[in-house]
């Protein structure tokens, strides 16, 4: 099954895909609120509010409010090395905010007070049931499904410190979605990350290649605070970001950039330029 938060005529709404169609799903005005729902999966079947064409539809941010959005760094052995790190023994995490988010297509500016904007490709997983000291070996029941997220990163304000927070918070910044695809509709074992910029292939590289996988963070978060429905897991990038290239790449108003990942669609994203007198 796949879902998603749709927006227009002033309004959001969840709704799910069926091949070329979206129906919304009446009385949730996005995916956090359905996800909410304890019987969610069988409200989203069963939905019968209106429907449009999916050409046409207009993609919100996948999940506007969660409580919390947490990130994985360093998680793919090739990104490990490029950045000259050894492998790690426990996941590198790091925070996010609800207005870090954006949605899937939506423009993302080019911050004048840092020219260093990085592309990070990432498979994100969305928690679909409460989780809190949750083993690996259960984990998985408490994946409502997958979703495509670019980490875009501000590296001059990131490398400040040896904190990466400053770096990672940007308002609107970080596009998710289109759709959250349910376990049954996605393999990651078969699965590819690819990101392109103008086009150009960036990263390319299998998700079965993660270090830490979704039911390990998941289960090593939840030892440490609560997940809910809604929430948002990040698993990190790999090799190929512009930061560590030679010479280094970063992206400027007028690039595009694009996160795929097999299965689960892909974020779209124009870089643009500042806004005058801001």
């Amino acid at each position: 099954m796949r879902l998603a938060t749709l927006r227009g005529d002033g309004r959001t709404s969840a709704a799910r895909i069926d091949g070329e169609t979206c129906t919304e799903i009446p009385g949730h005005s996005d995916l956090g609120t359905l996800l909410a729902h304890p019987h969610w999966q069988e409200v989203a079947r069963n939905a019968r509010g209106p429907q449009h064409p999916l050409a046409a539809a207009e993609f919100a941010t996948l999940l506007p409010h969660p409580s919390k959005v947490l990130c994985t760094g360093l998680n793919y052995r090739a990104h490990i090395s490029e950045m000259g790190r050894e492998l790690p023994t426990h996941p590198t995490l790091f925070a996010k905010f609800a207005d870090t988010l954006t949605g899937p297509y939506d423009p993302v500016v080019a911050v004048p007070e840092d020219p260093e904007l990085d592309w990070e490709g990432e498979l994100a997983v969305v928690i679909g049931e409460f989780a809190h000291h949750v083993d690996a070996a259960d984990a998985h029941r408490h994946i409502a499904g997958y979703t495509v997220a670019n980490d875009i990163s501000m590296r001059g304000w990131q490398n400040r410190t040896t904190e990466w927070l400053q770096g990672k918070i940007w308002a609107r910044s970080t596009p998710v979605g289109p759709y959250l695809v349910t376990p049954d509709g996605f393999d990651r074992d078969q699965a590819t990350l690819r990101t392109t910029v103008n086009g150009a292939v960036m990263q390319q590289h299998p998700i079965a290649d993660l270090l830490f996988t979704p039911e390990h963070l998941i289960a090593y978060i939840s030892t440490i605070l609560p997940l809910r429905p809604g929430d948002l897991v990040l698993t990190g990038t790999p090799g190929g970001v512009g930061h560590a290239r030679t010479p280094r790449h970063h992206l400027q108003p007028g690039d595009h950039v694009t996160v795929s990942i097999d299965g689960l669609g892909h974020t779209s994203t124009p870089i643009v330029a500042p806004s005058p007198g801001t």
